[in-house]
């Protein structure tokens, strides 16, 4: 059985450009689904936080309007209760990639406000990248890309085609005209290739070792392609 590891935000709110602090986390289908498919599949799933900090769910995750009713959110929030290695982190600073088969990055506006600007996770993107680890990617979570830099300033994301939250999304979510930046504009400005699509629609991107989604909608499907790499 292979280890996966799940890096996520260890932040619990997103800094507005007024400098409000938006109460968040991580997004809860993006992590539940893809580790309901893996572990499924006998993956061992080791969690990783920046510090080793607990992480926060987006309370707004687990609303019944983005789980299909009630029902829908008494199902995500079970899932995401058996979800126990949530509660054990270890240090983000600590990890050694060759101890892991793949890595994913679930997404919530949280990475926006700490994994944007990681160097640690900048590093680990970087190795799992270049060195050919299958690497998942979800919705907000590009933002770690941000930090995945050369010494020259040079983005090693730079030239990959990648799906993201988009800023049409971002716009119909009600934060665009809040948001210091826009996920979809920095990782272009970055030299990245966003591969846009519909709003709300599962929209993956493979780019050899690298598999991306566009929001929550993408995380299964990208999970199911994640798994491929790994079979």
């Amino acid at each position: 059985m292979s280890k996966i590891l799940f890096v996520l935000t260890g932040a619990t709110h997103w800094t507005l450009a007024d400098g409000t602090e938006h109460p968040t986390g991580f997004w809860a289908e993006e992590a539940v689904a893809p580790y309901t498919a893996f572990t499924a599949a006998g993956h061992e799933i080791v969690v990783a936080t920046p510090g080793g900090v607990v992480p926060t769910v987006d309370q707004g995750s687990l609303a019944p309007e983005v789980n299909g009713g009630p029902d829908g959110a008494e199902k995500a929030a079970a899932a995401l209760a058996s979800f126990a290695e949530l509660k054990s982190p270890i240090r983000l600073e600590d990890v050694r990639l060759d101890d892991y088969a793949a890595v994913f990055y679930p997404g919530g506006h949280g990475p926006m406000e700490d994994l944007a600007v990681d160097a640690d996770s900048g590093r680990l993107l970087t190795l799992a990248l270049e060195g050919g680890t299958p690497l998942g990617v979800v919705c907000h979570a590009p933002a770690a890309l941000l930090a995945a830099t050369r010494a020259d300033g040079t983005n090693v994301f730079a030239g990959r085609d990648v799906a993201a939250f988009t800023n049409a999304e971002e716009t119909q979510a009600g934060f665009a005209d809040k948001a210091k930046w826009l996920l979809e504009t920095r990782l272009v400005e970055a030299g990245v290739n966003v591969r846009v699509g519909e709003p709300w629609v599962p929209n993956v991107v493979v780019d050899g070792n690298l598999v991306t989604g566009q929001n929550p909608a993408s995380s299964a499907p990208l999970a199911a392609e994640l798994l491929k790499k790994l079979a």
